[in-house]
């Protein structure tokens, strides 16, 4: 059984459908990469997929449940979470009342939410600043901070939206290491990037999409060949190029 199902699911805002009868699975421990042009629809599938958004149609069955129709926070609890593509920490709250907060969705007791907390805050490398307001952090320290925040809620399934997006090249290598890291305990990704490095690097499989229909569901290499890929992603004078 796919620990995560999506058969059929569409979404229209007004004139504009965001996503067209989309399909794709995804297995336990699989790092999926969900790529394609700005505007395709992929922030659109992660609001499905994590309860922000009703679907129009279809269905999204994870771990053999449908999780349509339950608000976020009974997904998050169910084990499948998410990070933002545009970060807003709590800019007053320190680093570790910011993931605290993530942590409270498994631990009613505030000082078991603080300890586990804690552990997440050093898996993700900002011990040194556990105790800072997140206001004074840094671009790729806020990043790992949504990051933490995410994980403090143990999730099975984490969605991660553009989260090397605005890195230098060292921290974007840093942040590959860590999700790599993240996914060898366990825990599968759904990963949106347009960093083609990191997402060839870090996933099992990519999915395509283009004006929010799969163009391509395939090993890295394939859909990194794919002419339709080529076309919808990179620009129609790619298409037929010859690859290196």
């Amino acid at each position: 059984m796919s620990l995560l199902a999506v058969d059929g699911l569409s979404k229209r805002f007004g004139g504009l459908q965001a996503v067209q009868n989309l399909s794709f699975g995804m297995d336990r421990g699989e790092v999926l990469g969900l790529i394609g042009p700005n505007g395709a629809g992929k922030t659109t599938v992660f609001h499905l997929l994590s309860g922000f958004l009703p679907p129009d149609a279809g269905d999204i069955r994870f771990a053999g449940l449908s999780v349509v129709g339950k608000k976020p926070h009974a997904i998050c609890q169910a084990g499948l979470a998410r990070t933002f593509q545009i970060v807003r920490p709590f800019p007053r709250l320190s680093v570790l009342g910011n993931v605290t907060v993530g942590a409270l969705a498994r631990h009613a007791v505030v000082a078991d939410a603080a300890e586990r907390a804690r552990a997440v805050i050093a898996q993700v490398g900002l011990t040194a600043k556990t105790d800072l307001p997140a206001a004074g952090l840094t671009l790729s320290e806020r990043k790992r901070l949504e990051l933490a925040r995410a994980l403090a809620t143990e999730p099975v399934l984490l969605l991660l939206d553009e989260v090397m997006a605005g890195l230098n090249p060292a921290e974007t290598g840093a942040m590959i290491d860590l999700i790599n890291h993240i996914n060898g305990t366990g825990v599968s990704i759904l990963l949106i990037e347009h960093n083609m490095r990191a997402v060839m690097s870090l996933s099992h499989r990519i999915v395509v999409l283009s004006f929010g229909e799969k163009i391509a569901d395939g090993p890295p290499g394939t859909v990194a060949s794919d002419p339709k890929v080529i076309e919808a992603y990179l620009g129609a004078e790619h298409a037929g190029a010859p690859q290196a």
